[in-house]
């Protein structure tokens, strides 16, 4: 074998899957048939969840300068009236982030692909293209071909086609895709600012839900700013992307001389979600898999939680701590994470897509009565779900959990040492056991050391403490300086939780034999024994 997995594109979805593989211990081959990294912005916006999985992989430093938090976001109708606000959370962040950001695509590639450099196990390869996939048993034997015309085979045990929303190796299976019906022509504008002009745009997003064509402004970083036109009936894609058709469209806000373009595309919206995610060892990742409209800047999330998702689970295969099974919970997590972020960004495209003035003067109507019956603005994150299947403990009606499937929060805390930080600086993302403060750890602790399996299966464990005057004293022991996680825990009934790499939470448990039978069905899960729920 060649390599453990053959990753198909260096977009943010593949870089990152690369990223993820190397910190896995995985053999990886990853590829992309362009040169360079591509120098124009798309992608526009990433999330706190996002922004972990950077921090994980060791970019968060190094692409600092080139993402800004996001600004609230209006939706105005004509004449300037405020129709629904959509607001970050705010600080103590859940994650450790800030809710959501805009950031500058080519820099977050480049730093991606600067990780890459060196990384022992990974290799790149620009300017080759995977020609085709074949499987034969445990392995797949895919044709290469370089810039210079060479082809050339090579054997990988997995395959993560992460090559875009026009997917050679999904076309050439002729894999459907389930169509969510959205699908409408939109002309994305980015510009660059001079700061005066900057001084006097909008300071927050707005989506003009404005029947004569609505649109969507941006604010970006530094002097980036981004437009979104809808295209009319009567117009063409080619048409507006004419520098005087721009021009004619921006003279709202700004004259010629105020901006530089830096680029003009004309997209169609789509809402599509791929009905089989996997051929047998061949995974599709990204807009492979999925395509969502912007309208909550989750397109290029969603790609990267697809390899958040995956990459570990293929590590615990390849490393015998899991059987194949694990692998059949992407497409059943996945799937109805992805379904649910589409349906509601797919509600707010057609909110601000509505062309006719009647039922535009409703909508109005209904929006300016939720608005002022609201005592607070959306906070766009609560529109993101959890996980629902998959890699879960099973639920019981006597001990429900509302933990189950939740992201994890990350507080920022200090450990016995003094040295302070986030989380998962000092966890990292392997499975973790948490515990509350002041909730018994050393039965837990002698159980983990037990498992003949741990060095396969990395288990870490955390028990918070409130110590209010000393340092944590065990290795293990970790004080919160804000006590974001323990109130999440208060909140949720829980004295432990166990949480999976991709900081969704297996389970959590009320008392520390919950906790025992968390461990118990985790294990019997990996080693592909039916999960049966736990008899306390």
């Amino acid at each position: 074998m060649d390599f453990d997995v053959l990753i198909v594109g260096l977009g943010p979805v593949g870089a990152v899957a690369a990223n993820l593989a190397a910190k896995w211990g995985l053999g990886a081959l990853a590829v992309d048939k362009a040169d360079a990294v591509y120098d124009k912005p798309r992608a526009f916006g990433l999330d706190h969840e996002v922004m972990r999985t950077f921090a994980n992989i060791g970019i968060a430093e190094a692409i600092a300068g080139h993402v800004m938090p996001y600004r609230t976001s209006e939706y105005q109708a004509s004449g300037g009236r405020v129709l629904k606000r959509i607001a970050p959370a705010s600080a103590p962040y859940p994650l450790g982030w800030a809710p959501n950001y805009v950031f500058s695509q080519p820099a977050i590639e480049g730093a991606l692909r600067a990780n890459l450099e060196g990384v022992q196990g990974v290799r790149t390869e620009l300017g080759t293209e995977v020609l085709s996939v074949e499987q034969d048993g445990e392995a797949c034997r895919a044709l290469l071909r370089d810039r210079d015309g060479r082809e050339r085979h090579v054997r990988s045990r997995y395959v993560l086609a992460c090559d875009g929303g026009t997917s050679p190796l999904r076309v050439q299976r002729g894999l459907p895709m389930e169509d969510l019906q959205f699908d409408e022509p939109w002309l994305v504008v980015d510009v660059m600012v001079t700061p005066e002009t900057a001084a006097r745009l909008p300071a927050t997003n707005i989506q003009f839900c404005e029947t004569a064509r609505p649109c969507t402004y941006i604010v970006g970083p530094g002097l980036h700013r981004r437009w979104e036109f809808m295209i009319n009936d009567d117009e063409t894609p080619a048409g507006v992307q004419q520098p005087e058709a721009i021009a004619a469209l921006l003279a709202r806000w700004m004259a010629p001389g105020e901006y530089e373009l830096w680029r003009a595309s004309a997209y169609r919206f789509h809402a599509l979600i791929l009905q089989s995610w996997r051929d047998r060892n061949l995974f599709f990742l990204g807009d492979a898999a999925h395509m969502t409209p912007p309208f909550m800047a989750q397109g290029m999330c969603q790609g990267i939680r697809d390899a958040a998702n995956l990459v570990w689970k293929l590590a615990l295969v390849r490393r015998g701590a899991a059987t194949a099974n694990l692998l059949d919970t992407y497409q059943a997590e996945r799937v109805p994470h992805v379904r649910q972020t589409t349906l509601v960004t797919r509600e707010l495209g057609r909110v601000i897509c509505e062309r006719d003035p009647a039922r535009a003067a409703e909508r109005d109507a209904r929006m300016l009565d939720e608005m002022a019956r609201q005592t607070a603005p959306t906070v766009r994150q609560s529109l993101i779900p959890g996980l629902s299947a998959g890699l879960l403990a099973p639920l019981l009606d006597e001990h429900p959990d509302s933990a189950r499937g939740q992201l994890f929060p990350q507080p920022e805390v200090e450990n016995s040492a003094g040295r302070q930080g986030l989380l998962d600086e000092f966890t990292g993302n392997t499975f973790r056991l948490v515990a509350a403060p002041g909730a018994s750890v050393l039965p837990l602790r002698e159980e983990i050391r037990s498992w003949d399996s741990l060095e396969s299966l990395p288990l870490s464990l955390v028990a918070l403490t409130d110590e209010a005057d000393s340092k944590p004293q065990a290795w293990h022991a970790y004080r919160e300086r804000d006590g974001l996680l323990a109130g999440w825990l208060r909140g949720h009934g829980c004295e432990y939780v166990l949480v999976r790499p991709d900081h969704y939470v297996y389970g959590g448990a009320a008392n520390l034999a919950q906790a025992l039978a968390l461990l118990a069905s985790l294990r019997r899960t990996l080693n592909g024994v039916r999960s049966e729920a736990p008899v306390f």
